[in-house]
């Protein structure tokens, strides 16, 4: 798990370097995870195969998010920061449960959108008033 967590922070590094940003890159990442959790259908041979993967992808960005945020240098409101850290941990704790067959991947869908939905958000805020 450390090493995963440390190549996909690696890449997201690598990522807002190259194309703007952070608010932005965290975006297309949710959005990408999202639209590949979506996408699993359980009708499909390959289910359990791109459910693992959407679950393994997911489940790397919000460690990277988590990681962002138990940062002291971390610039979010400390209330904002404690909710994320605790929705990575129950992220976490829901693919678990997916893995197990004992929950459905839908509330990380839930999440992730409306996460995005509150970066869009904030982006339009911001741009308004600069």
């Amino acid at each position: 798990m450390i090493i995963d967590s440390q190549l996909a922070l690696k890449s997201y590094d690598n990522s807002n370097k190259s194309t703007g940003t952070d608010r932005a890159t965290e975006y297309r990442a949710l959005a990408n995870v999202t639209r590949d959790l979506a996408n699993a259908d359980p009708s499909m041979l390959d289910y359990s195969s791109k459910l693992a993967t959407a679950l393994h992808r997911n489940m790397k960005l919000w460690t990277v998010l988590a990681t962002d945020v138990a940062d002291n240098e971390n610039l979010l409101a400390p209330q904002i920061r404690s909710k994320l850290f605790y929705l990575a941990e129950f992220v976490r704790l829901h693919t678990s449960k997916i893995h197990a067959r004992e929950a459905d991947p839908q509330i990380l869908i839930d999440i992730n959108k409306n996460l995005m939905r509150g970066l869009r958000e904030n982006s339009k805020t911001e741009r308004t008033s600069a």
